[in-house]
């Protein structure tokens, strides 16, 4: 259902404010460089900064700056499953393809709690969910035998699996079935994850080389693992200079550099990227070829 490089957007901030002119030319710069789908309100997007207003604005341009060009798959997420039926509600009513749901956080729900959230998200809404696993953040792993059980349901089409373990894309392929979307959520594992059966990524990287994550993500789609390599090699220094320090601080100091006039704001609790973090993406951005 979804593949291909696709883009956790960064939410740009000038004085304080959501920018909504930065964010739609955000929107058409991602889709012009080759990315396949976007994703609005997530980690990257700092969603837990947003106001319910700002959540729905952002996603809401989003939808309407891609036009029906790519997919639009709604950061929905929550560790309160009423709110997180609400965010759906909304999405399905703007347009968006799929609703990405984190695993209810900080709460530490049990696998039949997990289940059940999940199970119930499904019961309230119709729109496709792609169901994001992040144990480092969450605290909450979702584990494979939850996960085939959530499969069997028929709206609940896929997975971000940032887990870290890359043999948890046969697992899914064994219990969940090869057509259930499997996309990695890290970068620096995307080549191996798409090797083992997955189909792309949900990228924090693409937020500052959609080109190249495209690039790279369509060698992998045509067995071309040779360039896909190549590709790989240029991006890794950055997979992991975004993550010197707390994400997106260093992504947006990135964007900064690569697009003019970027605003490189955060919210708080978070603050800029360290000196130490930028010395690493300026770096990085030199072997990518990007400054």
């Amino acid at each position: 259902m979804f593949s291909g490089s696709i883009p956790a957007l960064v939410t740009p901030f000038c004085d304080g404010a959501f920018s909504e002119s930065h964010f739609r030319a955000l929107v058409d710069w991602q889709i012009a460089e080759g990315s396949s789908a976007l994703v609005p309100c997530g980690t990257t997007g700092e969603a837990p900064t947003l106001s319910f207003e700002e959540h729905y604005r952002v996603i809401s341009i989003c939808i309407e700056q891609a036009a029906g060009r790519v997919p639009v798959i709604a950061g929905c997420g929550s560790n309160d499953t009423a709110t997180a039926v609400r965010h759906m509600e909304f999405a399905k009513s703007e347009g968006a393809a799929a609703a990405l749901v984190v695993a209810p956080y900080y709460n530490r729900p049990n696998q039949d709690g997990i289940f059940a959230h999940y199970a119930h998200l499904a019961e309230k809404s119709d729109l496709p969910i792609i169901v994001y696993n992040v144990p480092a953040r969450t605290v909450t792993d979702i584990l494979p035998s939850t996960l085939a059980r959530l499969a069997e349901i028929p709206t609940i089409v896929g997975v971000k699996d940032a887990s870290g373990q890359i043999a948890r894309v046969g697992d899914h392929r064994l219990g969940c079935g090869t057509d259930f979307c499997q996309l990695s959520g890290n970068d620096d594992m995307a080549l191996a994850f798409n090797a083992a059966g997955g189909t792309g990524c949900i990228s924090v990287t693409a937020n500052v080389a959609p080109k190249l994550c495209a690039e790279f993500q369509s060698a992998c789609a045509n067995g071309n693992f040779e360039l896909a390599r190549v590709l790989n090699d240029r991006l890794h220094p950055l997979h992991s200079a975004l993550f010197t320090d707390a994400s997106p601080g260093p992504v947006k100091y990135a964007m900064a550099r690569v697009i003019e006039g970027f605003p490189e704001e955060l919210r708080l609790p978070l603050v800029p990227a360290s000196a130490a973090s930028r010395k690493a993406v300026d770096a990085a951005l030199e072997v990518a070829g990007l400054v």
